[in-house]
């Protein structure tokens, strides 16, 4: 797997990490029971520090998407789902632009509530 980062880019360098896993597991080129590059491994090859790649991948645990175990490094899980996956991207970048717009979560929560009721 293929992983960049933009290290001028205003967006995290953790979340751009998760990003491109959960672009690889969506488009096919990781899947279930795929392991992960060791944290460590990641750091250095994308010239990130060590606990930017954890902050990612803790983020990708708490998502529901990999499995972290000491010794078996990072795991994409067998019942991962690639729909809520897209999902979670896609309100990470609806999230993103609201905030750069100037947007509060309660500002967000409402156009999420006027959308649905449409």
């Amino acid at each position: 797997m293929l992983m960049r980062v933009d290290h001028n880019s205003t967006t995290p360098l953790a979340e751009q990490i998760a990003a491109n896993v959960r672009g690889a597991f969506l488009r096919g080129e990781i899947g279930a029971g795929d392991r992960l590059p060791s944290a460590r491994a990641l750091a250095e090859s994308i010239e990130v520090n060590l606990h930017t790649v954890l902050r990612a991948y803790a983020a990708l645990r708490d998502e529901g998407l990999i499995d972290l175990r000491r010794g078996r490094g990072a795991i994409i899980r067998t019942d991962a789902d690639p729909v809520r996956a897209g999902l979670a991207e896609a309100a990470r970048v609806f999230v993103a632009e609201a905030r750069r717009l100037g947007l509060d979560t309660d500002q967000m929560l409402d156009l999420i509530k006027e959308t649905t009721q449409r």
